[in-house]
């Protein structure tokens, strides 16, 4: 049986970086960011149920800092500073307005573009994620991507 230590090392190799990338898409502060990831790898070493495979330990993970993220939100007025604040996340210019205007979509929207398009979900995946119907997340990322096109378009 694997120690605390261990997990933890396996798990931040495995998956730290993208769930950090999906807190700050989410929190849009890399403080919170933070806290928040703090608060996941706590629940994964203390209250994790036993994963059949690493696919479901990771769609746990995100369930996990998902809900985190709504709470820390739920808790009151959150600082939003710009995704360069980010020190840790080194991002390509051209990569970072993009990221910038995905991060200003409200939350569902948000959530539904980030886990397809950067974390490699499948519609029907994000929907067992999220606990919505795939027709709900086909809506979302319709309703994103034109959110996306929109202010494209507005900047040109």
């Amino acid at each position: 049986m694997e120690q605390r230590e261990e997990v933890f090392d396996r798990v931040y190799r495995m998956y730290g970086p993208a769930l950090y990338r999906f807190c700050l898409m989410q929190m849009k502060n890399a403080a919170d960011a933070e806290d928040v990831m703090q608060e996941v790898f706590v629940k994964r070493l203390y209250q994790a149920p036993p994963f059949q495979t690493a696919e479901h330990e990771r769609r746990w993970l995100f369930r996990v800092a998902l809900n985190q993220c709504r709470d820390e939100w739920k808790r009151g007025c959150r600082r939003e500073l710009p995704l360069e604040a980010a020190a840790l996340v080194a991002v390509p210019e051209p990569e970072r307005a993009l990221l910038e205007q995905v991060a200003a979509l409200p939350e569902k929207l948000r959530t539904v573009i980030h886990l397809h398009y950067c974390e490699g979900y499948s519609q029907q995946e994000i929907a067992s994620l999220l606990g919505i119907t795939v027709s709900a997340v086909k809506m979302r990322m319709k309703r994103g991507r034109e959110a996306l096109r929109s202010s494209w378009e507005g900047a040109e």
